[in-house]
């Protein structure tokens, strides 16, 4: 069996508890490098995926993207180092998967398509939502004209108190800023993903920080006292305008005074209109027989991160036609870098 020869790269909450369990259970794949700044992670990965002892392990990714010499890497380190790394690995010839967002601002997420083009390497970027069942059920359906012209929509994902308790999401230069680069990439990726990925031309958006100078800002996992440096926003809202002429409203929140945390998408057609719920369930909105009815199709359920996951090692491996392509990446960051923007001068943003 041909198997995907990867490199991994950093070993926090995302690579060493989601990435790595997919990788070191997948028949399909072989781990031939492990790299962290804290050396001390890659022994924990070497024993906690019982992995060969001599599997070779690294502080420097450059050292051991040369060495080993991958098929491909799997970054999933700070927003920072994204572009950095991946052009890196692009450049030798080798194909990367690489934790969301793609980069911290449009110049860099460029670098990586360019790289990717120039090498005829595989490049995707974490689109985990895409692959849960409830998504998979509205594309299908929307698809196939079930809700007709899709001409707007809404989306967010507000946290009550999930102010992050590492320096780096909240340090704008490590990060590219807060929860709209966090959060706000996912729902609005799977927005304009459902919406059959209309071209974006215009963003209006303002952004606050509320929370920053409030001590002791709480974290909602640990419920301890966060007094990390903050210098990105806790709060963003937004209006973006396409193409054809579809709108979509945003809010993104690490932290605001409601009553719960919850994540939404929905849009609204002419025919009928649909709810992504964070439960896993899909809502269908529309006329039947004269009478409005609301439908509430059955929806498989998955795991988005290694749906994913394995779709870049079927590209890889198979040439399956990607679901994601770099493009989309780079229109991506485009509005986040837009809404940023927007809020920094008070005026809508032509893309």
């Amino acid at each position: 069996m041909k198997k995907l020869r990867i490199a991994c790269i950093g070993f926090g909450t995302m690579g060493g508890d989601v990435h790595m369990p997919f990788h070191a259970k997948n028949e399909r794949v072989e781990i031939v490098g492990l790299c962290d700044i804290r050396i001390e992670r890659c022994h924990d990965m070497i024993r906690d995926f019982n992995l060969p002892a001599d599997t070779p392990i690294f502080t420097d990714y450059k050292e051991m993207i040369d060495t080993v010499k991958p098929d491909a890497v799997d970054i999933a380190t700070p927003n920072k180092y994204h572009s950095i790394i991946a052009c890196y690995a692009l450049e030798r010839g080798i194909h990367v998967f690489c934790e969301k967002p793609d980069a911290i601002n449009a110049v860099e997420v460029k670098k990586m398509k360019d790289a990717s083009e120039a090498a005829g390497k595989v490049l995707m970027v974490m689109r985990n939502n895409r692959y849960y069942g409830n998504s998979k059920t509205a594309k299908k359906f929307l698809q196939d004209g079930g809700a007709g012209e899709i001409y707007c929509g809404r989306c967010g994902w507000l946290r009550r108190r999930g102010l992050p308790d590492r320096d780096w999401f909240s340090t704008k230069e490590e990060s590219g800023g807060g929860p709209l680069i966090d959060l706000g990439v996912h729902m609005i990726d799977l927005s304009i993903w459902l919406m059959g990925n209309p071209k974006p031309v215009s963003v209006s958006a303002c952004t606050y920080s509320k929370f920053t100078d409030k001590y002791p800002r709480i974290n909602m996992w640990t419920k301890e006292p966060i007094v990390s440096k903050f210098d990105v926003e806790d709060l963003a809202i937004g209006f973006i305008r396409f193409d054809n002429g579809a709108c979509l409203q945003l809010e993104f929140s690490w932290a605001s005074n409601i009553e719960e945390e919850h994540r939404f998408v929905e849009l609204r057609g002419d025919k009928a209109g649909i709810r992504w719920n964070d439960n896993g369930t899909l809502d269908i909105f529309t006329e039947k027989n004269n009478e409005l009815v609301d439908l509430h199709p059955e929806c498989v359920e998955g795991h988005g991160h290694h749906e994913a996951l394995q779709h870049f090692v079927d590209i890889v491996l198979d040439g399956r036609e990607p679901d994601y392509v770099p493009e989309q990446g780079l229109n991506m960051v485009k509005i986040l870098d837009a809404i940023y923007e927007s809020a920094r001068t008070g005026h809508e943003v032509l893309l």
